[in-house]
């Protein structure tokens, strides 16, 4: 069973940075795309971000392009990501997600496995 750990969320001003970490355990996950995606009340969980373990290839929503940057250590079996210019539209819950392959996925729908969100507020 894989299980996923996030961390590092909290509150912020406009502007700030924060560095959300995804502790995965469980596998070997050389094999697989994993994802951040967040949820706002009242709004639809969305796609962040998504990397692929084996070749380090990297997808972005528009909105957080030039932002926000994913990465990994494979040795560590974690995953960051890594906000700057933060803006108070950021708000929500982030979720890691996983799934096994190498195809980027960016609905909820695509992925397995998740952990259980960390809360980002930025405050303007």
């Amino acid at each position: 069973q894989v299980q996923l750990v996030e961390s590092g969320g909290g509150l912020v001003q406009a502007g700030d940075s924060l560095r959300l970490s995804c502790a995965a355990s469980g596998r070997t996950f050389s094999s697989y795309v994993m994802g951040w995606f967040r949820q706002a009340p009242g709004k639809e969980r969305e796609f962040v971000a998504a990397i692929r373990l084996s070749t380090g290839s990297t997808y972005y929503e528009d909105s957080v392009k030039g932002r926000f940057t994913i990465s990994s250590d494979n040795a560590k079996n974690t995953v960051y990501l890594q906000m700057n210019t933060l803006k108070p539209e950021d708000t929500a819950v982030y979720y890691c997600a996983a799934v096994r392959g190498f195809g980027f996925r960016t609905t909820p729908g695509g992925y397995d496995y998740w952990g259980q969100g960390t809360q980002v507020t930025v405050s303007s």
